[in-house]
C-alpha cells in the first residue's frame, strides 16, 4: 500500500505538464493535510518536476530524460535570473532549445530567432512583439515593462515575457552557467543508470524457502538475491553462505542477511564502488525513498560503469578537473628515473588570501598519487584515508613540484607518500592509502 507522500507524488506526476498546483487543491483532492501537502511538492521539486515561482506559483514541468537534462525550462530561467513574469505564464513549463541576446537591427536579429527560443534583449516594445509572433520567449534585461498589447499577446500565445533587474551580460553569464552546472550533472554515473531493472531482477519473499534459493541458483547461476516482503519493501539478503547447511524447507526470513546495505538510484556510481569495495559486497539493493526494491546493481555493474566514464568527453568541468589538468608529468618518463609532476598555481585554485586553497592541494595530492598507482597496478582506485601533517601557503601563479613515492603496494591497496616543493622548498608533506579494484 502507497504512503500519502507517494500517493501525492503520483497524482502531481500525473497532472498534465503546465498545470498549476497549490498546497490547498492537493490537501482538498486527496484528503490529506496541508503541511503533508506542503512536503510532497517540495520533494516533487528536488525531483525536478516541479517548479515554483514568486508570484505566479507553482506549476508541473517536464521531467527531463539524462540526454536533455542541459536543457532549461522558461520557469527554472525565471527563477536563475530571480525574474519577474509579465506574460505568458502558461507556457512557463516549456522547454528552451538555445537563448539569442538581442543586440542588433530588428530585421537582423529575426532572422537568428526561432520557436522555442529565449531573446535576451532590453526595453525594445516593437522587437518584443515581433519576438514573440516568431515563437520566441522574451526575456528582457534591466528591470524594464512593455507594453499591455505584448503581454496580452504573450498570454494569447502562450509563451512567457520575463523582466529581469540584471543587464544582458549577468543574465547571459547566469543562464549559461546553470547549463554548464547541469552538463556536469549530466557526466555523473548514477546507479539508476546502470541497475539492472526490477523486470529482470530475481528476488526472493520472505515467505520463500531454501529450495526457491537452489531453483534460483540453478537458473541464473547466481547465489545472491535481495529478499522482499508484500509490499516489495527490503527486507534482506540471501547469499550461498546464508544457505549452507540449512534444511530445504527452511524460510528465508529465518536465514537471510537482515537489514542489508542498500542505494537509491540517485547515489553516484563512484560512491557506490566505494561502499562495495569498504564492505566486501559483490551485490546492492537499489531502493526508492520508501524502501521499494527498484533493481539491483552488480560489482561488475559499477566497474563497467566508471572505465566507461573515464572515457567520456567531459562536457562541463568541475574544480578537480581545472586542478588535474594543471598537473604535467615532467620527470620520471624515462624507466627508473623518480616520478615528479608540476603544477601552476592559478587564481581559481586559491582561496580569499591568494594562497593554495586546502582542497585544491588535497585535489592535486590525490591526484599525484593515484597516477603513480596506476603505474603499478591497473584498475580503479578508492581513496581510503589521507593524511595532511605539513602545508604551508604556497601564493597564486607559483609552479609546485609534486613528487609521489610508493611505499608499499599490495593485491588490495598502495600507500603513497608525497612531498611538495615551491622553488625547492618543501611546502607540504602527505600519506594516502588506497583500495585497488581489479577489472575482472
Amino acid at each position: 500500500m502507497a504512503t500519502k507522500h507517494e500517493q501525492i507524488l503520483n497524482y502531481i506526476d500525473e497532472l498534465p505538464v503546465g498545470e498549476k498546483i497549490s498546497v490547498r487543491q492537493i490537501a482538498k483532492a486527496l484528503s490529506v493535510s496541508e503541511g503533508t501537502a506542503y512536503r510532497a511538492i517540495k520533494d516533487a521539486e528536488n525531483k525536478g518536476y516541479v517548479s515554483t515561482i514568486e508570484r505566479v506559483g507553482t506549476i508541473r514541468i517536464e521531467r527531463k530524460k539524462k540526454e536533455n537534462i542541459e536543457k532549461l525550462t522558461y520557469a527554472e530561467v525565471v527563477n536563475i535570473v530571480d525574474g519577474q513574469v509579465l506574460g505568458g505564464k502558461a507556457g512557463l513549463h516549456k522547454t528552451l532549445n538555445r537563448f539569442v541576446i538581442g543586440a542588433m537591427k530588428l530585421d537582423a536579429m529575426m532572422r537568428y530567432t526561432g520557436a522555442g527560443n529565449l531573446m535576451i534583449i532590453g526595453n525594445r516594445v516593437r522587437a518584443h512583439e515581433h519576438v514573440l509572433k516568431a515563437g520566441a520567449a522574451v526575456l528582457i534585461t534591466g528591470g524594464f515593462d512593455t507594453d499591455e498589447h505584448v503581454k496580452r499577446l504573450a498570454d494569447n500565445l502562450q509563451l512567457p515575457i520575463i523582466s529581469t533587474s540584471y543587464d544582458t551580460f549577468t543574465v547571459a553569464a547566469m543562464i549559461n552557467r546553470a547549463i554548464f552546472d547541469q552538463l556536469i550533472k549530466k557526466e555523473i554515473v548514477l546507479v539508476e543508470d546502470v541497475l539492472t531493472p526490477l523486470e529482470d531482477t530475481i528476488f526472493l519473499r520472505t515467505t520463500d524457502t531454501a529450495a526457491d534459493w537452489h531453483k534460483h541458483n540453478r537458473e541464473t547461476m547466481h547465489g545472491r538475491f535481495p529478499v522482499v516482503d508484500v509490499n516489495m519493501k527490503v527486507q534482506g539478503m540471501i547469499t550461498s553462505k546464508d544457505i549452507i547447511g540449512k534444511p530445504l524447507d527452511s524460510t528465508i526470513d529465518k536465514i537471510m542477511t537482515k537489514q542489508p546495505m542498500t542505494v537509491s538510484g540517485k547515489t553516484s556510481v563512484a560512491s557506490c564502488s566505494h561502499m562495495m569495495v569498504w564492505e566486501g559486497i559483490e551485490v546492492l539493493p537499489v531502493v526508492d525513498e520508501t524502501n521499494h526494491l527498484e533493481g539491483i546493481i552488480s560489482r561488475q555493474d559499477v566497474l563497467k560503469a566508471l572505465q566507461m566514464n573515464q572515457r567520456q568527453p567531459q562536457s562541463g568541468e568541475t574544480i578537480d578537473d581545472i586542478v588535474t589538468n594543471q598537473l604535467v608529468l615532467t620527470k620520471g618518463k624515462a624507466k627508473g628515473e623518480p616520478i615528479t609532476f608540476t603544477c601552476e598555481v592559478t587564481p581559481q585554485m586559491t582561496n580569499h588570501i591568494g594562497t593554495i586553497s586546502y582542497g585544491v592541494f588535497t585535489t592535486i595530492v590525490s591526484e599525484a598519487a593515484n597516477r603513480i598507482l596506476r603505474g603499478f597496478k591497473k584498475g580503479d582506485l578508492v581513496v581510503e584515508n589521507m593524511t595532511i601533517y605539513f602545508i604551508k601557503p604556497v601564493q597564486m601563479d607559483s609552479v609546485i613540484e609534486v613528487a609521489p613515492r610508493i611505499l608499499e603496494v599490495g593485491r588490495k591497496f598502495g600507500k603513497v607518500d608525497v612531498e611538495v616543493f615551491n622553488q625547492g622548498i618543501l611546502v607540504g608533506k602527505a600519506m594516502m592509502m588506497c583500495q585497488l579494484i581489479d577489472r575482472h
